[in-house]
């Protein structure tokens, strides 16, 4: 007699939980690494002068829906491939550099200082830190349906199943 897996046996996380995960990863490390790298650089995302907060706030939330559609055509499939998730890379990317124009453009810019933010942006170190946390994100968010990994757990959970 075979039983069905319950609530408490492991078992790959869900696609749909999986890029639930990455996609709070990605979120994640994009503000966490967008504010440390300023820090550390003492620049701005954004280096054009005077088009405020959207046009950034824009491009995350385009890099973001890039990432989300990329990364659940990648892990819902049957066996999804770890080299897939550079396809995510490119399309975060041109998603959040078009966020960016798109932006300075909603905000009254003219098309060229949009161009220039964009620009600006695409050979910064905020590229490279955006990059990699797609990579790194979408990555997790396959081993996660790939590997016998369980969903995160509290440590009291169970505790009612051990007695």
């Amino acid at each position: 007699m075979t039983s069905s897996p319950g609530p408490a046996e492991p078992g790959p996380v869900r696609p749909l939980a999986a890029l639930a995960y990455g996609t709070a990863g990605f979120g994640a490390l994009v503000i966490a690494g967008f504010g440390l790298t300023s820090l550390v650089t003492d620049t701005e995302v954004i280096a054009v002068p005077g088009l405020g907060a959207l046009p950034g706030a824009a491009g995350v939330v385009a890099a973001t829906a890039a990432f989300v559609a990329v990364t659940w055509l990648i892990v819902r499939s049957a066996r999804p491939s770890y080299g897939a998730t550079a396809a995510v890379v490119p399309a975060v990317l041109l998603a959040h550099l078009a966020g960016v124009w798109l932006g300075a453009i909603v905000v009254g810019t003219d098309p060229a200082r949009a161009a220039a933010a964009a620009g600006g942006f695409a050979i910064s170190p905020f590229a490279a830190v955006l990059l990699a946390s797609a990579f790194v994100c979408a990555w997790a968010a396959v081993a996660l349906v790939r590997t016998r990994a369980s969903r995160p757990r509290w440590p009291w959970e169970g505790e009612d199943e051990d007695a």
